[in-house]
């Protein structure tokens, strides 16, 4: 996948992906989104933000394509008690920086969250780099490179304890893990200081001859897709891991409970499913299907996907949710991946091939 080709932008001035302190707007209230380096996070701090859905907006928690979490349906402003409440979680350690740590990693290689917190330290240190659009997206990939099939702007893949490379869109270099955060860093440095205006947000923004490709060659990137619902056991591991596919990306109060039980850690990837790995996923499958996560590779909700739609987004009068979940009852085995949007936006559209479904007004416009 080449992410270094150039696309003429239309757009005019910054972006306006949304944070704790410039959250969005919607139909429904204030739309809040809380950044995980990597897709880290306590379950008892996820227990923590489903309190705070239930006391002041929308009964779940929404899980983003970026690994991210949404909360929704907030109080427009937001209170001082209610901006407290989040602080206080910990997922704000930078006012200036919180919209730009947009950092996925592969979510199975247990070597990577220390150079993820490398990175988002430097990052955050970083003061010229608060700079960086919100749309800008670094990764952290292992050998299998899960996540190299996203739209990233930098990453590093670790090939083993002393190599790996250094890409930047469609091209990279050589690169030693103890090097990658200051070369990643670098390219997004040299991004803010060549790039025309804020409308340009990302590295396929600007020319092939851009000094940000400088010293860098084609590279050919064969991303292992994203791991499947179900049972897995990574080669790097001496636990077996457990992938939840959560429908809609929507994680109900329910699950998060469900979560805190078997778990004191998860991992947030960026295909809205949930990792467990431990001990406790000696538990049966059946109890998390039992919780409305979806458990295997042949689940409906493994290929379809919807953005938010009606009630909730002011762009649409589509009921995506509702007409997503109703086709999931009758969708084919084997079905396309599909994504179901209210607008032209398509707002959390998958990187990968997919049927793209415009404001459908059927169930049956949804089915392949």
């Amino acid at each position: 996948m080449l992410h270094g080709v150039t696309v003429p932008s239309d757009r005019s001035g910054a972006d306006r992906c949304p944070g704790l302190l410039r959250p969005h707007l919607a139909d429904d209230g204030a739309l809040v989104r809380l950044r995980l380096p990597g897709g880290r996070l306590k379950t008892a701090t996820l227990h923590r933000l489903g309190d705070i859905s239930i006391q002041h907006g929308a009964p779940f928690v929404q899980l983003t394509s970026r690994g991210n979490l949404q909360l929704r349906s907030l109080p427009n402003p937001l209170t001082p008690q209610l901006i407290s409440q989040i602080e206080a979680t910990g997922l704000l350690p930078s006012a200036s920086h919180e919209r730009v740590r947009n950092i996925i990693a592969d979510p199975f290689d247990e070597t990577l969250p220390p150079l993820v917190a490398a990175l988002d330290a430097a990052l955050i240190a970083g003061q010229l780099l608060a700079g960086l659009s919100g749309r800008w997206l670094f990764a952290v990939a292992g050998r299998e490179g899960q996540v190299l099939g996203e739209p990233y702007d930098v990453a590093f893949q670790r090939l083993s304890e002393t190599s790996g490379r250094l890409l930047v869109g469609g091209m990279g270099v050589d690169c030693a893990p103890e090097d990658a955060v200051a070369a990643m860093l670098d390219r997004a440095r040299c991004f803010l200081r060549v790039r025309d205006d804020e409308s340009h947000w990302n590295v396929r923004d600007l020319p092939p001859e851009s000094p940000v490709f400088a010293g860098l060659a084609p590279v050919d990137v064969d991303a292992a897709p994203p791991p499947a619902p179900g049972r897995h056991t990574p080669d790097d591991a001496n636990q077996h891991a457990v992938v939840l596919g959560v429908p809609l990306g929507m994680l109900t109060i329910e699950q998060i409970e469900l979560l805190r039980r078997v778990a004191e850690e998860i991992v947030v990837t960026p295909w809205r499913s949930i990792v467990v790995r431990t001990d406790a996923v000696d538990i049966g499958l059946d109890v998390f299907e039992a919780g409305g996560f979806a458990v295997a590779a042949l689940s409906p909700w493994a290929t379809l996907s919807a953005c938010v739609g009606a009630p909730w987004c002011r762009r649409t009068d589509t009921p995506t949710v509702e007409l997503t979940t109703a086709a999931a009852a009758s969708l084919p085995i084997d079905s396309p991946r599909t994504h179901v949007v209210g607008c032209e936006r398509a707002c959390g559209r998958p990187a990968g091939e997919h049927r793209l479904v415009i404001a459908p007004r059927t169930v049956q416009e949804i089915l392949p």
